[in-house]
């Protein structure tokens, strides 16, 4: 199957098409919400008990001890980057300022220097074409986002936002998509679960990395 292809009927349909006998589904976002607003609601939103949580747990789960070599793909309101220690990499003017500002940016789209780590927490879903930057990876990528049953799940659930999530897929269809791009799960949990519906949470590594 080829991503390209299903990317462009879905595209051209201005639909969401879901492939069930992979498990991946994608529908076309035109216009994303990546502005201040964006910025503000996320950086607030990393201070409440839950942000605490989530960090927390992101954290413990890449059981990294040198994040020297790790990018923060997505940086909601930028707390996974601060209390990681780590780099970032995002698409809203705000939060590229800001990562300038801390001394944290690193483009990944420019840059070909090759990196250990990649997280995309409640992020690669949003990327239409993750070729690249997954291309960037010497070692591991940690991901979070949303894994439905099939279709109509998708259909039923708040996480299917058409302005934002332009990727679906189950739990099989993940992992059938990482390994395209020569990555293999090696972990993955529910522990953001205790706050976030039907999230979950995948260590890949890279094949013979």
């Amino acid at each position: 199957m080829n991503l390209e292809k299903l990317r462009e009927l879905a595209t051209e349909l201005d639909e969401l098409v879901w492939l069930p006998e992979f498990g991946v589904g994608f529908f076309p976002v035109k216009e994303q919400p990546y502005d201040v607003e964006y910025w503000q609601k996320y950086r607030e939103m990393d201070q409440f008990p839950s942000g605490e949580y989530l960090t927390d747990f992101r954290i413990e789960f890449t059981q990294i001890t040198d994040p020297s070599s790790m990018v923060d793909v997505g940086i909601g309101g930028g707390r996974f980057c601060e209390d990681m220690d780590c780099a970032g990499f995002d698409i809203n003017p705000k939060a590229i300022g800001w990562l300038k500002n801390e001394k944290r940016w690193h483009n990944l789209l420019m840059s070909t220097k090759p990196v250990d780590y990649l997280t995309f927490w409640d992020s690669l879903e949003h990327i239409h074409d993750p070729e690249t930057i997954l291309s960037r990876v010497k070692n591991s990528v940690f991901v979070s986002m949303p894994i439905y049953e099939n279709a109509e799940h998708i259909l039923r659930s708040k996480h299917f936002r058409k302005d934002e999530h332009c990727w679906y897929f189950t739990d099989n269809g993940l992992k059938w998509f990482m390994r395209l791009f020569g990555f293999e799960c090696e972990r993955q949990s529910t522990g953001e679960q205790l706050y976030r519906e039907d999230i979950q949470t995948y260590h890949f590594r890279r094949l013979n990395g």
